[in-house]
């Protein structure tokens, strides 16, 4: 299945700050603050949902392509990215822009000072699927982006009859309910985590049933505690992977998007498909960052096999 992986793409500039920050915060002269703080560590990683979902299908044996805006600070996030598989063909970088970036400094009591700054994510909108190199994918993923370009892509995949999975997750806060009701409606499939559930039902006004009623199927990931995979016949859970090593919590939903989709994309049913998601999600839990976790198929299965019997389903994916 030739799969197109839209949304954000960024660096991650991650600092820390060896004291407190409320030590230097004078509350009577906050109008005025003008602060400068001298950090010990910092962390740049590459970052943005859809090269990470992309890095673990690739991992997993997929070519997933990924369209997303980009800037001219790009060159070497996707040299790693063609290293890795990942067909970066659709990545266009917009002249005179950045990247998206997002800078964050923790002091040692994890209290955060953060900004985000939208770069080249902000012209979004200037792709389009009617203009996709390579051909029409047979699936798109729709992930966090920039809003309008979120739903210029839902009514680019109506328009072109292009079956597509629906993940708002974090800007879920800047849809009204009718534009969220809009992506569930036409989607095939729907990802999300339990609170943004919860968001999403509120925002729309729709329960458990209605939302399902438009989709093939729906996955909510609940953390530790696994995922909910809802479909016609009813729910089933999968429990997540155990492991002693959590080392980063960051793109672990991402990795598990990857490992389900890549079940998905072999045919195989939905607890397998769930339980490569919970597993690729604990390979990432296990590094520092969103693509820094490797593995090969045959290892990947290996470790699989010491948790749940496939009953040799996943030889498709040795093969």
């Amino acid at each position: 299945m030739d799969v197109l992986i839209t949304g954000s793409v960024a660096y991650d500039y991650l600092m820390t700050f060896p004291g407190l920050f409320k030590e230097h915060l004078l509350a009577e002269h906050l109008e005025k603050i003008s602060l400068s703080f001298l950090v010990d560590k910092l962390d740049r990683r590459r970052g943005g949902i859809a090269p990470n979902i992309a890095y673990t299908m690739a991992l997993l044996g997929g070519k997933p392509r990924v369209m997303a805006a980009v800037g001219e600070d790009f060159a070497e996030y996707r040299a790693f990215l063609n290293d890795h598989g990942v067909d970066t063909t659709n990545m266009e970088v917009i002249e005179g822009t950045y990247t998206a970036s997002y800078f964050a400094t923790t002091d040692r009591s994890n209290a955060q000072v953060a900004s985000f700054y939208p770069g080249a994510m902000a012209r979004a909108t200037e792709l389009t699927l009617k203009q996709v190199k390579g051909g029409a994918p047979q699936l798109v993923i729709i992930s966090p982006n920039d809003p309008v370009a979120m739903q210029q892509y839902v009514a680019e995949c109506k328009e072109l009859s292009i079956p597509y999975v629906y993940d708002p997750s974090q800007q879920i806060v800047r849809f009204d309910g009718s534009i969220l009701r809009t992506g569930v409606e036409s989607a095939h499939a729907m990802f999300m985590n339990e609170y943004e559930f919860e968001l999403v039902k509120d925002k729309t006004g729709m329960d458990d049933k209605a939302i399902l009623a438009h989709l093939d199927y729906m996955v909510v990931t609940l953390g530790p505690k696994g995922a909910d995979i809802y479909t016609k016949d009813g729910k089933a859970w999968v429990e997540a992977v155990p492991t002693d090593t959590i080392v980063d919590p960051t793109g672990g939903g991402d990795a598990f998007r990857a490992g389900f989709l890549t079940g998905f994309r072999l045919g195989l049913d939905w607890e397998t498909s769930g339980r490569l998601g919970s597993l690729a999600a604990t390979y990432c839990l296990e590094q520092a960052g969103p693509q820094t976790h490797h593995f090969s198929v045959a290892d990947f299965v290996t470790r699989y096999r010491q948790h749940y019997d496939d009953g040799g389903k996943l030889q498709s994916l040795l093969a």
